[in-house]
């Protein structure tokens, strides 16, 4: 009788070898699947561990021009932020790599998808509300949520010492046994000893960035430009261009990078309502967002400005924060992203130095909404000064109103509180 095939979303990491041993252990045969978006890993090495596990066959698919231009860029237009600091890297991967998961179960006749999501944190739900939405008859094999298997493995310990035995090659140890995860967009770090929120990040955990302390004492200047809200052209080094959505990333990421910018440490807010502490390395997403939200200031109206932000941006993050990418109302969200971007075009000069990204300046060729002869305090230009007069008036109406009202009450505001 032939084995039910199984596809695991497979890293090489510690919990994903072991869940793949422990799979065949339970007679299934596995086919794995890994994603390469950006990660700097040996796909070659993968590929030959998974093999040496016993995966029947082994995926590797390239999907760094799918995440950049389909998720980090669409971010990038909507200034997408959770709780106001974090740019959901490992959020932003997970709808294209679900997604190539489900084409490969579906090309190998699996029954079930699985992963090493654990079963208090946020991947696991990305991953499965993507994986029912893509392909609602799958079913999904959840390890970390199955007693057999989280009774035989308490946490990374034992994992460790299941790999020990089980002759598994892992990089964590239990002398650094954080959990890590990268892509182009983030390299992110959990568990361990930073699950004491009170505990400083060790100098050697970082990956990606220089420590800013250590990071080259002349500033780095660049310019990014952008059409409809997305960048199209980053000029660097004195005359370099790239305009590839991937080369144009990598090269965003190169520059923060050396420059010690994108770190963050933070708790957050997980969906299933469990708090977390985090720490990410977001180096050029960080850059190229804050130069976005820089140009917006010079070309966007800002009653619009002001909906996207209240509205869209809120709930774009919120949605993907959450694991509701393949859903309706991002569908919905996603339309009103680019029906908010038709005049963001422009460019931004930036500078990076030490852990720090400021602008230098800003400019566009087709934005009409500043007039700097009406904003100039050197010069009168269209804009009638007296007109503000009965600007003010209208406005203190009411609050002329609340004053005497409050005054009425023996509470005037002119007292202190």
């Amino acid at each position: 009788m032939a084995k039910q095939k199984v596809c695991l979303a497979y890293s090489g990491g510690l919990d994903t070898s072991c869940i793949l041993k422990y799979l065949l252990e339970e007679g299934y045969e596995v086919i794995t699947f890994t994603a390469n978006i950006g990660q700097e890993e040996d796909f070659d090495a993968v590929r030959e561990k998974a093999l040496k596990i016993g995966a029947s066959k082994v995926y590797i698919e390239d999907l760094r021009r799918e995440f950049i231009e389909e998720q980090c860029f669409p971010a990038i237009q909507c200034n997408a932020i959770y709780e106001n600091v974090y740019l959901l890297g490992t959020s932003l991967a997970r709808p294209v790599t679900a997604r190539a998961q489900i084409a490969i179960a579906q090309k190998e006749g699996c029954f079930a998808v699985s992963h090493g999501c654990t079963g208090k944190g946020n991947d696991q739900i990305r991953f499965e509300l993507a994986f029912y939405a893509l392909q609602p008859s799958i079913t999904v094999i959840a390890p970390w949520r199955d007693p057999v298997f989280y009774e035989k493995f308490k946490g990374r310990n034992d994992l460790l010492d299941y790999a020990k035995a089980m002759d598994i090659p892992v990089r964590s140890t239990k002398s650094k046994p954080w959990s890590m995860d990268e892509n182009l967009a983030h390299y992110s770090y959990e568990a361990g000893i930073l699950e004491d929120p009170n505990t400083s990040p060790p100098d050697n955990m970082w990956q990606l960035t220089v420590d800013p302390r250590e990071a080259p004492d002349q500033p780095e200047n660049f310019t990014v430009i952008f059409e409809k809200g997305l960048p199209v052209k980053l000029e660097y080094e004195g005359g370099k261009v790239v305009t590839d959505s991937v080369d144009l990333f990598l090269t965003a990421n190169t520059i923060a990078r050396r420059n010690g910018v994108g770190r963050l440490d933070i708790v957050e807010n997980r969906f299933i309502g469990l708090k977390s502490r985090g720490c990410y390395e977001t180096p050029g997403l960080t850059m190229l967002r804050a130069a976005h939200v820089d140009l917006e200031g010079l070309v966007l109206d800002r009653e619009v400005r002001a909906l996207r932000d209240q509205f869209v941006t809120f709930n774009y993050a919120k949605l993907l924060y959450n694991g509701l990418y393949f859903s309706p109302e991002r569908a919905f969200l996603s339309k009103s992203i680019v029906a908010s971007q038709e005049d963001v075009n422009g460019g931004v000069r930036c500078r990076a130095y030490k852990g720090s990204f400021s602008v230098l300046g800003r400019w566009s060729e087709t934005a009409k909404l500043y007039d700097a002869s009406e904003s100039s305090m050197d010069e009168i230009g269209d804009f009638s000064p007296k007109d503000t007069t009965g600007f003010i008036s209208v406005n203190a109406i009411r609050l002329k109103k609340y004053g005497k009202a409050m005054e009425d009450k023996g509470q005037s505001l002119a007292k202190r509180s």
